[in-house]
């Protein structure tokens, strides 16, 4: 395809006119008639004109790009919310770069750093668990969870727990073991006190928290959820949809049919989440309207006329969206079986 600059030259010529003329024309600038603009325009649409981003970059100082940054993009869940964010973004004009701070707050730093280097217009962060985004030289829209400060925009991940709570209530259960990752997640730690929220007073409920278990006993140790069956745990709620089949697994190698014996639920909805076996029951977020709501503050942020008003190198400051999330319910829950053991410990957590 032939450069922009060549094009314009053609429409200028093809006119009659300048092509400062032309130029002023596109961008709405400068003083060109009516008449003479839908010309302009008329003939470059033909012609199939682009109109250079480098050009308009140094023409408006912006560089039309924001960058996203990932907490761990080997996570399926993140690519995911990429997709949403550049589909959100392109829609609005954007393009999107990408850094992934692999779970690691000296890498998110630095990811940070090359893409105001880059020369991004504004950021969308989803933070690594546990950490606050300050100020980082250019607007910043944060995607992680309403208790985290200076959030933008999340799912409602306490009330997720709450509708997984309430589904397996309903179902019969009174004896449940909810599954953790680390208790530095905020988003973690809203799923589970969105869960917790939910339990009658004759509902145990004990917490696991995988990171805890496996400093002791290893990376990837049995969670040694088949004891906790015999001892009268009826369902396994996981704060994501990856430890919820590593749960559906572990049961099921150890001779433990789901939902028939054990009821098991995750978070997020996954790809994978619909073709496992038994289909896993989970709460789905909205991904495209937190993308929509994200990339919707932060274009504003980076469009505001007044620098004091355009939150630079801080979070955008607006009232938290929180986006709710839907459960969806599938084969791995059933009502519990009728033998089971009544549990006789009250609420805790298990370190």
């Amino acid at each position: 395809m032939a450069r922009s600059g060549p094009k314009l030259t053609r429409i200028a010529n093809t006119l009659g006119v300048s092509a400062a003329t032309v130029s002023n024309a596109l961008s709405g600038k400068g003083r060109v008639s009516a008449e003479l603009t839908d010309r302009i325009r008329s003939i470059a649409a033909e012609l199939g004109y682009v109109p250079s981003q480098a050009g308009r970059a140094l023409r408006t100082g912006r560089s039309g790009v924001i960058g996203l940054v990932l907490p761990d993009i080997s996570n399926p869940l993140f690519p995911q919310i990429a997709q949403a964010i550049e589909f959100a973004a392109s829609s609005a004009g954007y393009g999107v770069l990408i850094a992934d701070s692999r779970g690691d707050i000296a890498i998110q730093t630095r990811a940070i750093e090359r893409l105001i280097e880059r020369g991004v217009d504004g950021m969308v962060i989803v933070p690594r668990r546990g950490t606050r985004i300050a100020d980082v030289g250019c607007p910043v829209a944060v995607v992680d969870t309403p208790s985290t400060p200076g959030n933008t925009v999340a799912a409602d991940h306490w009330d997720g727990g709450r509708q997984i709570a309430d589904h397996l209530v309903g179902l019969g259960h009174r004896h449940l073991l909810i599954i953790g990752n680390n208790p530095a997640s905020n988003v973690q730690n809203d799923r589970v006190g969105g869960l917790r929220s939910a339990l009658r007073e004759d509902v145990c409920a004990e917490t696991l928290w995988i990171e805890r278990l496996e400093e002791v006993n290893g990376k990837g140790c049995s969670l040694g959820l088949a004891a906790k069956v015999a001892e009268g745990v009826t369902a396994f709620a996981a704060v994501s949809d990856l430890h919820a089949l590593r749960a559906l697994t572990e049961l099921q190698r150890a001779g433990i049919h789901v939902p028939e014996q054990a009821s098991v639920t995750g978070f997020d909805d996954l790809i994978w989440s619909l073709v496992v076996t038994p289909a896993l029951t989970t709460v789905r977020m909205d991904m495209a309207r937190i993308a929509a709501i994200a990339v919707e503050a932060l274009v504003q942020a980076i469009g505001a006329d007044e620098p004091e008003h355009s939150s630079v190198g801080a979070p955008v400051s607006a009232p938290v969206s929180k986006v709710p999330m839907q459960l969806v319910v599938r084969q791995s829950t059933a009502t519990p079986p009728t033998t089971a053991t009544p549990p006789f410990v009250t609420q805790g957590e298990q370190p």
